[in-house]
C-alpha cells in the first residue's frame, strides 16, 4: 500500500516538472489601421454594425447621422454607451458606425457589440472588463421561424368544430 502512494508521488513529481508551473497569458496586441483606428463587428438579431472607433470627444455617428438623431429613444442611447460607460473612457473615442438588417433595438445592441469589440481591439487591457459586463457575447437570440400548417411560429389556426 506504501508502495503505491510513494509511486503515485512520484508520477505527481513528474508532472509538475513536465509542465510549466506559472503560464502566462497570451499578450494581446492592439489592432489599429494606418488612421489609428480600430475596426469590428457587431451582431445582433438580424442587425450587422461595422464599427470604427478613435480618440477623440466622444461623438457617435451612425449611417451618417448622429446617435442622438439615429436612436431617438433614450433607452437605445444609452445601451450604445454601456461600454464606455463600464470601461471608463466616456468621451474620449468617436465612433464611425454603419448599421444594416433589424429593427433599431437589433441595431442598437450591434453597434453596442460591434464598439465592445472594437474597444477589445484598441485596448487589449479592457477585454477582461467588457467580458466580465457580457458585452464581448454576441446574443445568440433570433426570431424562429413560421412553420407550414400554423399561422404564425407556433400560433395554430383557430379550431372550430362546425
Amino acid at each position: 500500500m506504501s508502495e503505491q502512494t510513494r509511486t503515485l508521488a512520484d508520477l505527481k513529481e513528474l508532472v509538475q516538472v513536465a509542465t510549466p508551473a506559472e503560464q502566462a497569458p497570451p499578450v494581446r496586441e492592439p489592432k489599429r489601421d494606418a488612421l489609428g483606428r480600430a475596426y469590428a463587428t457587431g451582431r445582433r438579431k438580424d442587425a450587422v454594425a461595422r464599427v470604427w472607433i478613435k480618440p477623440g470627444k466622444g461623438q457617435i455617428v451612425i449611417n451618417g447621422k448622429p446617435a442622438a438623431k439615429y436612436f431617438a429613444r433614450p433607452v437605445l442611447r444609452m445601451l450604445i454607451t454601456q461600454p464606455f460607460l463600464v470601461a471608463d473612457r466616456y468621451q474620449q473615442f468617436d465612433v464611425m458606425a454603419t448599421v444594416s438588417g433589424g429593427g433599431l433595438s437589433g441595431q442598437a445592441g450591434a453597434v453596442r457589440h460591434g464598439i465592445s469589440r472594437a474597444l477589445t481591439n484598441y485596448e487589449p487591457e479592457l477585454r477582461t472588463i467588457l467580458k466580465k459586463a457580457g458585452f464581448l457575447t454576441r446574443d445568440p437570440r433570433v426570431v424562429e421561424r413560421k412553420k407550414y400548417g400554423r399561422r404564425k411560429a407556433r400560433r395554430s389556426f383557430q379550431f372550430s368544430k362546425r
